[in-house]
């Protein structure tokens, strides 16, 4: 069943490939030793620059999409389900194949590693444009953009470690945001609200 369109996984990619960079190059800049094996500092500083002005540019070009949008709706909701499985100590339990946690398209953990995402892009954009262009700002002002920017930094590093070893342990997973489909199977356990939400739309076009 098709879990992500063509809009949606362009987006994701696009934009984890530019993150990827920003924390690469970041931590040549940032960490005296691979600074030295590195070398190059002005070009990675400019790569630096380039990749993080352009992180929120996947997102504005997939506002386009109708698909990109729809699913930034599900991010944005988070329902009682939802807080039931932050709760809950059995998220992975399932009877009879199927989840036992109502969980939609997203779960709770997904909508809050989004958010985490769009807000922690919004702040590292206009604290690298403080460092970026340091002369319209005061000392005191650039001195907090340079705090916030690299202890924001360790913090990124962090979540997007956590997303990467949680997404490399599912394959399915890895196979809807790729090819943009998985197994009816896998959404059973760990998405049966949205696979609920799938059949009754697919009853509905097959009656019209």
């Amino acid at each position: 069943m098709i879990r992500f369109e063509r809009p949606v996984r362009w987006v994701h990619q696009v934009t984890a490939v530019l993150m990827l960079v920003c924390l690469a190059t970041a931590a040549v800049l940032y960490i005296p030793s691979l600074a030295a094996t590195v070398g190059r500092r002005h070009l990675i500083r400019l790569v630096h620059i380039y990749a993080g002005f352009g992180l929120p540019v996947p997102v504005l070009l997939g506002w386009a999409s109708r698909a990109f949008r729809d699913d930034l709706r599900r991010l944005n909701r988070f329902s009682p389900a939802d807080w039931a499985w932050l709760r809950g100590k059995d998220r992975r339990a399932t009877v009879g194949g199927r989840g036992i946690h109502p969980v939609g398209k997203y779960n709770a953990g997904q909508k809050l590693n989004a958010a985490f995402a769009g807000g922690a892009i919004l702040v590292m954009l206009g604290t690298g444009t403080i460092l970026t262009f340091p002369d319209p700002w005061p000392d005191s002002l650039r001195a907090g953009a340079t705090f916030v920017h690299d202890w924001l930094f360790l913090a990124i590093f962090v979540v997007v470690a956590g997303h990467l070893w949680y997404a490399l342990r599912d394959r399915a997973s890895l196979s809807g945001m790729f090819l943009g489909r998985v197994p009816e199977e896998w959404a059973a356990r760990h998405h049966p609200a949205w696979l609920d939400e799938h059949e009754r739309r697919e009853r509905v076009a097959e009656k019209s």
